[in-house]
């Protein structure tokens, strides 16, 4: 009987020892994050997040803008006649006694080979010369803002468009000043006179962006500005331009 009893109390104790070391085991397992299919989720996330965040924190790349890249020069241009050539803000192409008058700063552009776009500073509006030889001034370049520029045998400079000439003669069209510093129709100017002949008086050298035919898109929908010449000057029209048609078959002046 005792001995029974001594043998159930051991069992009992040896049973207490194994049950107390198999929770000690479970303690001290872990369980492993790969296993856990909801801890890679998580980590998934995070990452997709992070990801998200660095694109986001990258800075925009900046949109390219041409450099300048054509030497040009800013400069006035003085006539023969005693004036400079200026450009008021409104537009208006006359001619000023006041050397030191900001409308006369201009900058001259090299669009091609010997050819030039005359800009003024203050307005920055082009020089331009319509089919009909009036000088208006442009918003933006087009090609009747280019000027042929060529040296006269007096070392005078002078300004022909390059679009536009007489038909029969081909007499080139010239940017030209009267006596009175009024501004004159292309096809009414002759380089042997006076009137085109202009000494650029260079101020300083600048680098400039290539004017681009391709802005027109947008900015030729505007109005156009009037061209630039004088009531006084369009009186006797008709007269002139009967003695330049004369003057025409027996000259060929070529540009």
């Amino acid at each position: 009987m005792a001995a029974a009893i001594a043998s159930s109390l051991i069992r009992q104790k040896r049973q207490a020892r194994e049950s107390n070391s198999e929770k000690v085991a479970t303690n001290k397992r872990r369980s492993s994050p790969s296993k856990d299919p909801t801890s890679l989720c998580q980590r998934h996330i995070f990452s997709v997040i992070s990801k998200v965040r660095l694109c986001s924190a990258k800075k925009k790349p900046a949109r390219w803008k041409p450099k300048p890249q054509l030497k040009g020069i800013v400069t006035r241009l003085f006539s023969e006649q005693g004036f400079y050539l200026q450009m008021k803000p409104d537009g208006a192409i006359s001619g000023n006694q006041d050397e030191n008058s900001d409308y006369t700063l201009l900058n001259l552009i090299p669009v091609g080979l010997r050819v030039v776009a005359i800009q003024g500073v203050k307005a920055g509006l082009y020089v331009a010369m319509n089919a009909e030889g009036f000088l208006y001034t442009s918003d933006v370049f087009t090609a009747e803002c280019k000027f042929k520029e060529s040296v006269f045998e007096n070392y005078y400079v002078i300004y022909s468009s390059t679009l536009y000439r007489q038909h029969e003669s081909g007499r080139a069209w010239f940017l030209g000043l009267n006596k009175d510093g009024v501004i004159m129709k292309g096809n009414r100017v002759k380089k042997t006179k006076p009137c085109s002949h202009f000494v650029p008086r260079p101020i300083k050298v600048c680098m400039y962006k290539e004017p681009s035919l391709h802005e027109l898109e947008e900015k030729l929908q505007k109005p156009s500005r009037s061209p630039t010449l004088n009531s006084h000057e369009c009186d006797g029209s008709v007269e002139r331009e009967q003695e330049e048609q004369q003057d025409d078959c027996t000259e060929q002046d070529g540009s």
